[in-house]
């Protein structure tokens, strides 16, 4: 298993609600990819200009893939990525 957290956090408050759209169109897409075992998306309840993805790929070569297809390369990176700052952490699961 592959997993990523993703803290996005959006640059203008008055934004929030068009990459809430935006993020929830791209999760959809993205849990009908092969190798997509879970997509969520968060919304802060404390500050609504933060996000978290919380991704699990069967796989990391199911992850690169997904870099490449609808959710990735026509919401995410052209209409999110440019308002937001991003951190992402690759993570293992801790037994």
């Amino acid at each position: 298993m592959f997993c990523i957290n993703v803290v996005l956090r959006v640059h203008e408050a008055n934004r929030v609600e068009e990459i809430q759209e935006l993020l929830r169109q791209a999760g959809r897409l993205s849990r009908q990819e092969p190798g997509c075992a879970r997509f969520e998306v968060y919304h802060d309840q404390n500050d609504p200009q933060n996000f978290l993805l919380n991704e699990h790929w069967e796989t990391k070569e199911a992850w690169e893939v997904h870099k490449t297809a609808q959710a990735f390369t026509t919401i995410y990176q052209p209409q999110v990525l440019p308002h937001v700052d991003r951190t992402p952490y690759f993570c293992g699961l801790v037994d």
